[in-house]
């Protein structure tokens, strides 16, 4: 199975830590496409690739994977693209979100049928929700 994982780069970087315990819990499930966004030395300015580059290459990506996998507590405007392009590629997507005092997430993720959206508090209640969602 191919997992695209999509998580915040340029708009914070706060989670990377939590993207590598994602990851690591993904790979258990298949091959993670996206295993970059949880590199500890990935900054908010980027890759070193074009942005051109970028935007090819994560598309290629997201059109050759199984399923998608989205940490969307941090508000990230490349997320929402790629669960927009993953949409409309109809692709199986699972949004996690970690419940904040006095925070909502958009009703555009929560209004849309098509996304699984799971409310987690802390990362161990992520295998149980991976294996749901990935039916393993």
């Amino acid at each position: 199975m191919k997992i695209y994982f999509a998580g915040a780069i340029r708009a914070g970087r706060t989670d990377a830590e939590l993207y590598a315990k994602i990851i690591a819990l993904l790979k258990e499930h298949g091959e993670v496409l996206t295993e970059h966004v949880a590199n500890a030395n990935l900054t908010t300015r980027g890759e070193e690739l074009s942005e051109e580059q970028i935007f090819n290459r994560d598309a290629s990506w997201l059109a050759s994977s199984d399923v998608i996998v989205a940490e969307v507590t941090q508000p990230s405007l490349g997320v929402g693209f790629e669960l927009f392009l993953g949409h409309t590629l109809g692709k199986p997507t699972l949004c996690l979100y970690r419940e904040q005092e006095g925070k909502r997430l958009s009703a555009i993720i929560t209004g849309n049928k098509s996304l699984t959206v799971r409310k987690y508090k802390v990362p161990e209640e992520l295998p149980a929700i991976f294996k749901e969602f990935l039916k393993v």
